[in-house]
């Protein structure tokens, strides 16, 4: 019984895999090859046929229905699938017809006799012009059209792939979306560019197909005649009417195959990815405005009323393309209005009605994070209108706070009117922070620095790294990708900057409540430790302080239990923000050096010349002397030139490729750190202890 039931798991096995398709294809690829060698009868001719027609009409309708290129990816496959069943049919079909075509119409078989006789109507020379019309319209207009388009695109879909895959990182980047959808989106994009690639390609076998038709069809009459007149004994009239209505018959039935699939692939390579169909599109762009048909109705009133036209036809499409015409604007009226009446109700105020008291909730608090647009804006943020800028601020608070180490607070956003129609303005702690400008209906393309020509639009900088930028026309996206630009759309404009200012202003945005809740987190995995923390070996002022420090120098506090116990170790040392936070930070090494460095090593930094480094720790000796504490005073024309060191070293860095990192000993750290803040952001110094035992340093200059 387990011997059957195995049996009988591998044959269900088999036929599965067959039913998949394991061997479907290399099974039709042997029967289009056995219909060219092989006679086939004439019924099985109509039923080839007649499948042949049903499959165009199902890939016309899967092409106008697909929503995108890539959701019909395999088209370009089954193009050439068609095609070659199309020929084989065309070989299988000139067989029968040079070897029966003498005994009478239906000697090929019922489909190839009724275009030959019910569609040109047994007339041979109609026939012919018919079939060569249907060539030039093939082959002249949708083949070549199509064929140039797939060329096109195919070319421009692979000049634009850097600048989509750049538009990507910067999404990712800017935590507008995760790692998953990233690599979807990567993958969207190569399989955009293998399929217009394939169509290149395919269309050439689209192109083909119709050459091989006339060919086809001029080498059959000149076959049949010959075979009829040297043969069979038929006179020439005789053998020009059976052989040319049958040869006519079967290249109308190819050619009207062929038409639909040069129709499909048109339909492919020539329409916008949307969320909705062709028929959809075209309803929605087309009849969204009654003015056009408005207008059309005139026109054609005015043509039927001149005398000799056909007035039945001109005025009854004039009728109804004004029908039309008040059929929208009435539909647009009755959507128009709730809304008109719904701002009308809340603009109205009851002149009788009591004012009340004022209180507590009168007094307007400070937003942690604010950010105010303009009434243009509106819609960005509205998602009843299909505003994606909530979603995507709420991707730059989860990344940056994965990032960081604590909860971003929520961005509180309002409108507001003073501002001018396109503007924005970010506040943090009431504190505005940055602003800029943006038009929601184009799309900014920024210059990352080495692109290969101009674009046509509004010239700007970029808000978030002042990067040139032009805002231009969605339309124009692919052409502007391809020339080197990265290009985003103006939600992604605003997340991005607000990302940016996050970022710098990360230390403001911690305070009292989320240093609680660090400490709960901290008690669900070490309650032993957080007991001890605060207020044993440090207040809660005082920790706050150290973490803000952390952050101010872009240093994550996600390791919250190595903070903790360092600073439980340093119980009753030290109380000095500045000496816990240096603790810490020796601690958090090798996260610090892994975050600037990754897995570099040796690890590339600057230093201090000798004769520096002395003279700053003479200064600092003597400012601690004189009961300043850490701030040393420089000569201003010393700090100037130190500062213009240090500037010229993180050039050099930058244009190197790698990190600007000035490595100096653990007493002027703290003062040298906040010195560097003065050169650039992006500047960052280390203590000696901070370097991890198993990782090397390489001086790339010396700093004097």
């Amino acid at each position: 019984m387990a011997v059957r039931m195995w049996t009988d798991n591998q044959h269900w096995t088999r036929l599965r895999g067959l039913s998949q398709g394991n061997l479907g294809v290399p099974l039709l690829l042997l029967a289009l090859l056995g219909m060219m060698v092989l006679p086939l009868p004439p019924l099985l001719l109509d039923v080839l046929f007649t499948f042949n027609i049903a499959l165009s009409i199902v890939v016309l309708l899967v092409s106008v229905y697909a929503m995108r290129a890539l959701d019909f990816a395999v088209f370009p496959t089954i193009l050439l699938v068609a095609t070659l069943l199309r020929l084989a049919l065309n070989v299988a079909s000139t067989r029968v017809v040079l070897l029966r075509g003498h005994e009478g119409g239906d000697a090929a078989g019922k489909v190839i006799q009724a275009f030959g006789e019910v569609v040109i109507g047994g007339n041979y020379a109609v026939g012919m012009v018919v079939f060569l019309i249907l060539m030039i319209i093939n082959f002249v207009v949708v083949t070549k059209g199509a064929g140039r388009i797939s060329e096109v695109s195919a070319r421009f879909t692979l000049d634009a792939m850097p600048g989509k895959q750049m538009a990507i990182d910067a999404d990712l980047n800017a935590g507008i979306i995760d790692q998953n959808e990233a690599r979807l989106r990567r993958e969207e994009v190569a399989s955009e560019a293998d399929f217009y690639g394939s169509m290149d390609g395919a269309s050439k076998f689209v192109r083909g197909d119709a050459i091989a038709g006339v060919l086809i069809l001029f080498i059959n009459i000149l076959g049949g005649l010959g075979i009829g007149m040297l043969q069979h004994d038929l006179d020439f009239s005789r053998a020009m009417a059976v052989y040319s209505l049958l040869t006519i018959g079967d290249g109308l039935v190819a050619q009207l195959p062929s038409l639909l699939l040069s129709t499909s692939a048109a339909i492919m390579v020539t329409r916008v990815s949307s969320a909705r169909d062709m028929g959809e599109q075209i309803v929605s762009q087309m009849f969204d405005s009654p003015r056009a048909l408005a207008v059309t109705a005139v026109i054609l009133g005015a043509m039927g009323l001149v005398p000799g036209m056909p007035h039945l036809a001109f005025l009854g499409l004039a009728l109804l393309a004004g029908g039309g015409a008040w059929l929208i604007a009435r539909q647009r009226r009755i959507a128009d209005l709730p809304a008109a009446e719904g701002s009308a109700e809340e603009a109205r105020v009851e002149s009788g009605a009591e004012l009340p008291e004022l209180g507590w909730s009168d007094v307007q608090t400070v937003d942690v994070i604010g950010l105010e647009v303009g009434y243009r804006l509106i819609p960005l943020v509205d998602r009843s209108q299909g505003g994606e800028l909530l979603a995507r601020i709420k991707g730059v608070r989860k990344k940056l706070s994965q990032q960081v180490g604590f909860l971003i607070p929520t961005v509180h956003i309002r409108d507001n009117l003073e501002l001018s129609p396109n503007s924005y303005r970010i506040h943090i702690m009431g504190v505005t922070r940055g602003q800029g400008e943006i038009y929601p209906d184009r799309d900014l393309a920024i210059n990352p620095g080495q692109v290969f020509g101009s674009l046509e639009g509004r010239a700007t900088r970029d808000p978030a790294f002042g990067l040139e930028a032009v805002w231009i026309d969605p339309g124009q996206r692919d052409h502007a990708q391809s020339l080197g630009y990265t290009v985003v759309d103006a939600g992604t404009v605003v997340a991005t900057h607000l990302n940016q200012l996050l970022l710098r202003q990360v230390s403001d945005l911690l305070g009292y409540d989320e240093v609680q809740k660090l400490l709960e987190l901290l008690r669900q995995q070490s309650p032993r430790l957080a007991e001890d923390l605060v207020p044993t070996a440090i207040t809660m002022n005082r920790l706050l302080l150290v973490l803000k420090s952390l952050l101010q120098e872009q240093v994550p506090i996600r390791d919250l239990r190595t903070i903790a116990e360092t600073l439980a170790a340093q119980d009753g040392k030290s109380s000095d923000v500045t000496a816990l936070t240096s603790a810490v930070r020796v601690a958090l090494g090798p996260i610090i050096v892994q975050t600037l460095f990754g897995d570099e090593d040796p690890l590339p930094v600057l230093a201090l010349e000798g004769q520096t480094e002395q003279l700053l720790l003479q200064a600092l000796q003597q400012s601690r002397q004189s009961g300043q504490g850490d701030d040393i005073v420089l000569e201003p024309g010393l700090a100037e030139r130190l500062q213009q060191a240090l500037r010229e070293g993180a050039q050099q860095q930058e244009l190197a490729g790698k990190p600007a990192v000035l490595l100096v000993s653990a007493a002027l750290r703290p003062v040298l750190a906040r010195f560097a803040r003065y050169v650039s952001s992006d500047f960052h110094v280390l203590a000696y202890p901070e370097i991890p035992e198993d990782k090397s340093v390489t001086i790339e200059a010396s700093i004097g």
